[in-house]
């Protein structure tokens, strides 16, 4: 049978994603890109904040159409949402033939395989749960993400995920290096590691964090060119970490530190574990030790409480230009999560004013640093190349898939990419 996956959310949701096609491929399946030629259709969901369930709900009833007017017979919805609402799911679109929560990811074969099988007596059952070393990787030849760890344990007010992917779970050093090794010998050439807060790796294994060593033993594996880690907690960010960073040729002087505010008194009531000053110190260090960094941030505008005196602090401290990349979130009040519970909720047109006055101030700076670049020479990933063969497209130590900006080079001498 012909299946056809979407994927929704975060690049973590997305290795979840290819251990499923992973599996299905394993158990004999053919996967299509085209969702109106697939006879069973497997939706991942993401349930982080309300306009990802909005999208991820909107999804599950298009694809119900071709369920109901196609090729389709089955319809199977899988991740964050469902592990959030999947009594509310099942009640609400019947359409959907099957839910597989978070929780049952090491029972997912077996759920596929009664719901397509059992009923035809056909049962394959080869094997069972989502695996590493069957990831199909669905981002290109050239870049793969690597997961290192499971859940959070920050327990950031804001935040839903410790609730959806519960505590911080760190894979074992030889288990990623493993998948290291295998992602290399595809071809690889640049692994973004990747968890909910990379720089807590081993702490829960081995008594520290880890990602240093995890970073040294990545660089070891010849076939790869670049590495780079995302979701740096700062206060996690030691001097044994730029250490790391500085004397490893391989790894990208690329830092991706999500601050969300500079206020003291609204980081207080987000939980998060830094000072306004310790995250300015901690910004000025990394600048001052690796000069060509390149860091990126999120900010959250309209958290409870956030005052106009609060919201001008944020907005100085954008206007200092310490961040290359910049994403704002709006505050969006999630279910369960201590936040929801704040008195002062601001309001949604006060909260959408902040969001685009801090971006303006964003546009401004990226316009200044991106002339900035003008007559230097970069080194570049070339990942594809325009219909027409006329321009190369890629990526420079500066940029993360999708996230961030591209490299658009003339094809000068005609040549096709390999």
């Amino acid at each position: 049978m012909k299946v056809g996956f979407v994927s929704l959310g975060c690049s973590k949701n997305l290795i979840d994603t290819e251990m499923a096609i992973g599996l299905f491929k394993k158990n004999d399946f053919k996967i299509v890109n085209d969702v109106e030629e697939a006879e069973i259709i497997v939706i991942n969901t993401c349930g982080f904040i309300e306009p990802a369930k909005e999208e991820a709900i909107n999804t599950i009833l298009e694809m119900a159409e071709y369920k109901k007017k196609g090729k389709c017979k089955y319809l199977i919805v899988m991740g964050c949402l469902v592990q959030r609402y999947s009594k509310e799911l099942e009640n609400t679109i019947p359409e959907v033939d099957l839910f597989i929560s978070i929780d049952e990811y090491k029972d997912f074969w077996n759920k596929i395989d009664k719901l397509i099988y059992v009923s035809n007596n056909k049962s394959k059952n080869i094997c069972t749960d989502l695996d590493y070393m069957d990831r199909v990787i669905s981002t290109g030849d050239k870049t793969a993400y690597l997961k290192i760890a499971e859940g959070c344990s920050n327990r950031c007010t804001y935040c839903a995920i410790p609730y959806i992917r519960g505590p911080y779970v760190s894979r074992p050093m030889e288990d990623i290096l493993k998948e290291a090794n295998r992602l290399g010998s595809m071809g690889i050439k640049e692994l973004i590691i990747i968890a909910q807060d990379t720089t807590r790796y081993g702490e829960d294994i081995y008594g520290k964090s880890m990602l240093s060593e995890l970073l040294d033993e990545l660089c070891k594996i010849d076939t790869l060119k670049w590495i780079r880690f995302l979701y740096a907690y700062p206060e996690c960010i030691t001097d044994e970490l730029i250490e790391t960073v500085q004397r490893n040729d391989k790894i990208c002087n690329y830092f991706d530190i999500p601050v969300q505010h500079i206020s003291d008194s609204v980081l207080k009531r987000m939980n998060r574990k830094s000072t306004g000053k310790q995250i300015e110190d901690l910004i000025i260090k990394i600048k001052k030790e690796i000069p060509d960094v390149v860091l990126r941030t999120s900010l959250i505008v309209g958290f409870p409480g956030e005052t106009e005196e609060d919201f001008n602090k944020l907005c100085n401290f954008v206007k200092k230009g310490y961040f290359e990349k910049l994403g704002v979130f709006i505050y969006s009040k999630e279910d369960g999560t201590p936040a929801s519970r704040l008195k002062e909720q601001v309001h949604h047109n006060t909260k959408k004013s902040r969001y685009n006055h801090i971006m303006s101030i964003a546009r401004q700076i990226s316009n200044k640093n991106l002339k900035s670049y003008i007559g230097n020479t970069y080194d570049v990933l070339i990942e594809n190349i325009t219909f027409d063969n006329k321009f190369y497209i890629g990526r420079s130590y500066m940029d993360i898939p999708e996230t961030d900006g591209t490299v658009i080079i003339k094809n000068t001498k005609n040549k096709l990419l390999r």
